[in-house]
C-alpha cells in the first residue's frame, strides 16, 4: 500500500517533469530576451498563476469530462500516453515555438501549450478521474501546488539559472526531461492496454 508521503512525492515529481521545466525555462528565456529583470519576474508570476488555474480546473473536472463524452479511463490513458510520447520526442529533438512580438505571452503560449500541453492536460484528466479518495485528492492538490510553484520559482530565477548553467546545460536538461516523459508515456500506454485486455477477458 502506497503511503501518503510516497503518493505526495510521486505526484509532485510526475507533474514537475510533465511541466517540462527546463524546456519551459529555455523558451521563457528566449521569448523574454529583451525584457528587464522586473518585467521578466512579473511575467513569471503571471505564468505560474495561469498554470495553477488551468491545472486545478482540469484536475477537479476530469471525471465530468469522462462522463460527458462517455470516455473510459483506460482509453484516455492510451491517448494521453501517446500525446505524452509525442511531447517527449519534441523535447529530445529540441523543437520549440518562436515569439516575434512583445505582446502578453503569459497564458498563450507559455502557460499553454508550452507548460500545460496536450499531454499534461490528458494526465491531469486521468489523475483527477482515478483519484476518488478525499485524502488522496487533497494530497494530489498539494503536490500539484508544489509542482506549479517549483516551476514558477525556476522561471523567477531564470536570469540567475541562465548565468549559472548556461544555455547548453539547460538544453541538455530539457532533453533529459524528454527521456523521463517518454518513460512515463510508455507506462501509461502499457497500463491502459493491459487493463483493456483484462476487461475483455
Amino acid at each position: 500500500m502506497q503511503s501518503s508521503l510516497d503518493f505526495f512525492i510521486s505526484v509532485w515529481i510526475k507533474f514537475f517533469f510533465l511541466f517540462t521545466p527546463f524546456f519551459a525555462l529555455s523558451i521563457f528565456l528566449s521569448m523574454t530576451g529583451n525584457y528587464t529583470e522586473a518585467r521578466r519576474r512579473t511575467l513569471a508570476v503571471q505564468v505560474t498563476a495561469a498554470v495553477g488555474a488551468l491545472c486545478f480546473l482540469l484536475f477537479f473536472y476530469g471525471a465530468v469530462v469522462f462522463r460527458l463524452f462517455g470516455i473510459t479511463l483506460d482509453s484516455f490513458r492510451i491517448g494521453a500516453g501517446a500525446l505524452l510520447f509525442a511531447s517527449a520526442l519534441g523535447l529530445v529533438q529540441s523543437r520549440a515555438p518562436e515569439s516575434g512580438s512583445d505582446e502578453d505571452i503569459a497564458v498563450v503560449p507559455l502557460a499553454m501549450p508550452i507548460i500545460v500541453g496536450p499531454a499534461t492536460i490528458g494526465t491531469l484528466l486521468v489523475l483527477g478521474a482515478e483519484i476518488t479518495n478525499a485524502a488522496q485528492k487533497l494530497l494530489g492538490c498539494l503536490a500539484l501546488v508544489l509542482a506549479t510553484l517549483s516551476v514558477g520559482a525556476l522561471l523567477l530565477a531564470a536570469g540567475f539559472v541562465e548565468r549559472l548553467l548556461g544555455k547548453k546545460i539547460i538544453n541538455i536538461l530539457s532533453k533529459v526531461t524528454g527521456l523521463v516523459l517518454a518513460s512515463l508515456a510508455a507506462q501509461m500506454i502499457f497500463t491502459g492496454i493491459r487493463n483493456v485486455f483484462a476487461a475483455a477477458h
